[in-house]
């Protein structure tokens, strides 16, 4: 509401008062000269905003033919080194997926396509990405109460249900996933290394790692601060507990309706 307040608001030198002498319409043509300078700044910085995003938008789009023809030609190999790089490849699409998203959450003109939507068949979706970790790793993975319509978009709820999952694989070495849900409230519990106490109240900070994030190498410190802007929007709600494991859920009632009206 308040960007589109700011966006509202218009500042004009066109009805200045009339100069009554000398000095005054000197002060009123540099107020004029000033707030040109400004408008033309204002200009050169939203065009270069927009070439930039323009440019990253179509490299995104771009790499995903190559990453595309390289899985096809992993998919005819079966061997330890072709897995593995399976594996390298999907986390580098998670990074392209990542850049995509946070261009389009900057953007004014993302569309949300708000629906009634199977939950289970989206976690389906997102579960399946990982496969191949779940398989290397011996991962077990329990799903209950996913049966059941919620109020989202599906697309951008997908993106932060993978992103959680992506976590929950790579910092779980023995054990397993359980994904369920009980009156809306989506549950992915892990039995994993969990999450330092000092880092649980600052892991959706946009550029936070933590500790495990410092040790990794490799996290960006995106991941979860999207998966928050994103339910903001939503009118969702997403909280994470660390006990054993991490516990992260996602609220789907949809109370605070964001959507950046």
């Amino acid at each position: 509401m308040l960007k589109k307040l700011q966006d509202e608001i218009t500042v004009s030198v066109d009805n200045l008062p009339e100069p009554q002498n000398a000095a005054e319409e000197g002060c009123a043509e540099l107020l004029r000269a000033l707030f040109r300078s400004r408008a033309e700044l204002q200009e050169h910085y939203e065009q270069s905003i927009s070439d930039m995003t323009d440019y990253y938008t179509m490299w995104a789009h771009q790499i995903k033919t190559p990453i595309a023809a390289m899985r096809l030609s992993l998919a005819e190999q079966d061997s330890p080194e072709s897995r593995s790089l399976a594996e390298e490849l999907t986390r580098i699409e998670q990074y392209v997926e990542m850049v995509l998203c946070y261009i389009r959450l900057e953007s004014s003109d993302t569309d949300y396509v708000i629906k009634e939507c199977r939950l289970e068949d989206i976690v389906k979706s997102a579960v399946r990405r990982f496969s191949g970790q779940f398989i290397r790793k011996k991962l077990t993975l329990q799903m209950s109460g996913l049966d059941r319509m919620v109020l989202t978009d599906e697309k951008w709820l997908l993106f932060v249900i993978g992103q959680v999952l992506s976590n929950a694989v790579k910092y779980t070495r023995a054990g397993g996933i359980t994904i369920t849900c009980e009156n809306d409230v989506l549950k992915i519990q892990d039995t994993g290394i969990g999450i330092a106490p000092e880092d649980l109240p600052r892991i959706f900070e946009k550029g936070y790692t933590g500790c495990n994030g410092r040790s990794d190498m490799k996290a960006s410190g995106l991941g979860l601060y999207l998966c928050r802007q994103i339910c903001g929007r939503l009118g969702h709600r997403i909280s994470a507990e660390s006990s054993g494991g991490t516990s992260v859920f996602i609220d789907l009632r949809r109370s605070g309706v964001d959507l950046r009206e």
